[in-house]
């Protein structure tokens, strides 16, 4: 019997991309769904009662939360295609702290500069650099986070990079000036199909932002 796979989204959520990425790596196919956040559908709610969020993805009828999460789902149940987390249990769970820092990190202080405006924005600006910093401390001179592979890690902060253009136009500065490092990998990623076909348009990024937040 064929797996049924089904996605439901927001098409310029960094964490639904990832999930994107992710079936796009393994070659699943799935059904697409897009979610109005305003007005929720009955199945998001049915099927992630707690959050109430996406992305949520369904695998024959039953869901799993957390995009996180569902990316490691993804590799465990289709992992007869390339691997997406380390095999070496120490590099794995490195990946998982690197993508728990992400995940605690970048989506709050880069809505800061969206969200605020003089001093408190150029303190969110200043954070968001600082972050960023520190993961191109972790990148090094490597290809990817874990090394020579696309993988994990490479997947959690990917997805952030088509709402750059966004922080950069609405903040007034320059993501590239400050991080050269992180932005050629970036440009190394998105060479991927997986990942280019998966990641949203920066300008619709951009236009969803101004139009939810009357900028």
């Amino acid at each position: 019997m064929a797996d049924e796979v089904v996605l439901l989204d927001l098409y310029v959520s960094m964490f639904g991309m990832r999930v994107r990425v992710a079936l796009a790596e393994k070659g699943v196919k799935y059904e697409y769904k897009e979610e109005d956040l305003r007005n929720k559908s009955q199945l998001l709610l049915q099927m992630n009662p707690v959050h109430k969020k996406i992305p949520v993805l369904i695998h024959n009828g039953k869901p799993v939360c957390e995009s996180l999460i569902i990316v490691q789902y993804i590799d465990e149940i289709w992992k007869d295609r390339a691997p997406l987390l380390p095999s070496d249990p120490y590099q794995r769970a490195q990946a998982r702290f690197w993508a728990d820092f992400i995940d605690k990190k970048l989506y709050d202080i880069g809505k800061k500069i969206y969200t605020t405006k003089g001093e408190e924005q150029e303190a969110g600006k200043k954070e968001f650099i600082e972050v960023l910093r520190v993961l191109e401390g972790e990148l090094g001179d490597k290809p990817y986070f874990m090394g020579e592979r696309f993988g994990f890690l490479d997947i959690a902060l990917i997805t952030f990079y088509s709402w750059f253009h966004a922080y950069e136009t609405l903040g007034n500065f320059s993501i590239e000036a400050e991080c050269p490092t992180l932005i050629s990998w970036a440009k190394r990623c998105m060479q991927k199909e997986s990942v280019s076909r998966s990641l949203a348009d920066p300008k619709k990024v951009y236009e969803f932002l101004v139009e939810a937040y009357g900028l």
